[in-house]
Order: structure tokens, then sequence, then C-alpha cells
């Protein structure tokens, strides 16, 4: 088997297989990369059990012959070649990667041992790719970190009639994207740490679901992905979300990003990094106290609702983490000062961030 292959493409389809693949392993076989030769280019696929995935890298291939190698140390070779076009060549149990003047030999692995990964040839539904993306990379930030929370480490994704919402909590926040989308689609929940594989590989077109037993298969023009789901049942998000809106306030969400950032250096860290709102007569006055000093700063806002003032309380970083995803003007708003408040961009997009306050 020969190949000839470009250097940037190659490690592209190398570096999604290594964000999946151990660099170490009880089972040394899960740190091996499987390549398939064809007549069109190089099939790579790799597993961590939790997630397979496979990509497609165009090539010209002679005598196509399967082969594994260690997925590390591998793409460390091609990344450190000197040359923009790589040649492959495999002798007996040996694997010849060249590129200008350097010529390395790896030793394969056994062909025979490596689990077999399968992938389905049709979809149940399909979906944009880019909004996909887009609406995990939205939510991420408030999925758990924590083992013991179990569904709250995972993304909920919802199928509607005219669209889909994905939805992720730890508990103290819950952040919501909606997006267009047809199809009878399963509500299922992906666990966020494979959530951010599907958003380094989503780009244009399409993204195809295919559904089994606690499994989602994904499938796009160049990648293919085998997913475990999460077991368990969502909590109930939609009770949090306040109904009767006292206090309604405007203002432009980089403003408000910089200025929570400049009071939150002297937040107490021990107090859940406690940054004060107080709104009244078109002002937020954002407050922060620590035991270096006290911080304050003041922006102008359109305020609306039937509550003249409020003051309340977040953790900062819950506040830049919901301001993230939004762009142009952020609309802020209030039901009381104990109560969970709405964080969203101005005019819609589908986004809505909800936290609970600090005592004030």
């Amino acid at each position: 088997m020969r190949a000839h292959v470009t250097k940037k493409t190659l490690s592209e389809g190398l570096g999604l297989l290594e964000r999946v693949i151990p660099s170490r392993s009880s089972n040394p076989l899960l740190t091996a990369l499987k390549v398939e030769p064809s007549e069109a280019g190089l099939t790579l696929s790799g597993t961590n059990l939790e997630i397979d995935l496979s990509c497609f890298v165009p090539a010209e291939v002679q005598d196509p012959q399967s082969f594994v190698v260690p997925a590390h140390l591998f793409a460390q070779i091609v990344r450190n070649l000197g040359g923009e076009l790589v040649e492959l060549e495999i002798t007996g149990n040996e694997l010849s990667v060249r590129s200008g003047g350097s010529d390395f030999k790896l030793q394969t692995g056994d062909l025979e041992a490596y689990p077999p990964l399968s992938f389905p040839a049709h979809a149940d539904v399909s979906l944009d790719a880019a909004e996909l993306a887009r609406a995990f990379s939205s939510v991420r930030y408030a999925a758990s970190n924590e083992a013991f929370q179990a569904v709250f480490r995972g993304i909920k994704l919802e199928h509607r009639p005219d669209s889909a919402r994905v939805v992720a909590s730890d508990g103290y926040r819950v952040a919501i994207r909606d997006f267009p989308a047809s199809g009878d689609g399963r509500n299922l929940i992906v666990p966020a740490r494979s959530a951010d594989e599907l958003i380094r590989v989503l780009k244009d077109g399409e993204a195809r679901f295919t559904y089994g037993e606690g499994l989602l298969s994904v499938t796009t023009d160049r990648v293919r992905m085998n997913l475990k789901l999460l077991d368990g049942e969502f909590p109930d998000y939609e009770r949090v979300i306040p109904k009767d809106i006292k206090l309604q306030v405007t203002l432009p969400a980089t403003a408000l990003k910089e200025a929570v950032g400049r009071v939150a250096v002297l937040a107490d860290k021990n107090a859940n990094n406690r940054v004060e709102f107080l709104v009244s007569e078109g002002k937020l006055r954002l407050a922060a106290e620590g035991d270096y000093g006290r911080a304050q700063d003041t922006l102008d806002v359109t305020q609306g609702g039937p509550e003249p003032a409020m003051s309340l309380a977040f953790n900062a970083r819950h506040v830049l983490d919901a301001l993230g995803p939004i762009e142009g003007d952020a609309e802020l708003l209030f039901s009381g000062s104990t109560s969970p408040a709405i964080f969203r961009a101005s005019g819609g997009g589908g986004y809505m961030a909800v936290m609970v306050t600090l005592r004030v």
C-alpha cells in the first residue's frame, strides 16, 4: 500500500481523532488508530469506548491495505514533518512516513485484534450541522462537571414539531437554545464531553442522526460518530423559568460583561463571587466587596416594568457565562430579589439563561 496525502488534511483528520483516542489505557489497542485506505482516500477511526469516531481524508492511494498504528505518535510525526506532501507506505509490519528529507519507520499493530467499529448507513432525522453546533456551544457552560450530578453532566436535546431545543443545567442555572429543525426526532441526553467533540466536528451541511439503544450515531459528509447517551430523566427545568416579570432592563451585552468583569476583581471568592445589581431610575449599579476593598460601576440602561427599583445579587462567573452567547443588546428580566432571573438577547434569537439569585 502506498498513499500520497497533504500534510494539512492528514493533520486535521488526526487532530480530530487525537481528541477521542486516549494516550494511555489498560488496553493498548484503545490508544491505536485504524487506517482504512481506499482509492478515494483514507478513513481514520478510533474509540475510547464512550465515543467512536471516523473521519475521511482525501488521498491518492495505490493497492489499499488497512493498518493500525499508535495514534498520538503517528499524529506527532505528521505534525513535525517538514514537507507539505506526505507519503505513506506499508511494508510487512512497518509503516513508512516520508516527507521532504524525512523518513520515519513505525511499527504497525495487530489489525485482527482491533475492536470492530460500525456506523449505520441510514438516517432517522437530519439537523443543520452549524445550528446544532452553535446550540450545543451556547449552553455547554451550564452543564455540571460533578460526577455525582448524573444527568446534569449532560445536555438535553428536545425535538419539537418545527424546532429543536438544547438545555443544560447544574442546578444553579439553566441555559436554553432553540433553533429551527424538522423531522420526528427523539429526546435524549448527550454527555457534555461528547457534545464538546460534536461541536468540534460539526461544520456546514447536515448532521444525520440514527438512534440506537442508548446510542446516538451522527454522520456528516466527512465524519461519523457513535455517542453513548446518559440514562435518566432530565429535571423539569421549565418550572424554574419565571413568568411574572416585574422589572426589565436592556443594555449592551459587551458593556455589562466588561463592567461585571471589572467589579468582580474585588468580589469575595469565598462568597460565590458575589456581585450586587441595583436597578433604579434608568441606572444599573454593580457593586462587589471582598477582603481587600470594594468596587462599584454604574451603567445607563433602558428600564421597564411595574417595579421602579430592585436589588439582586449574582455569582459574577455565572453572569459572565450567561452573557457569553449574547451579541448586541442583552435583556435582563427580574421577577424579584430572591427569584430566578432571565438573561437573553434583546429581540429574541432563541437563547436564554435562567439563574438563581444570591441572598441580598
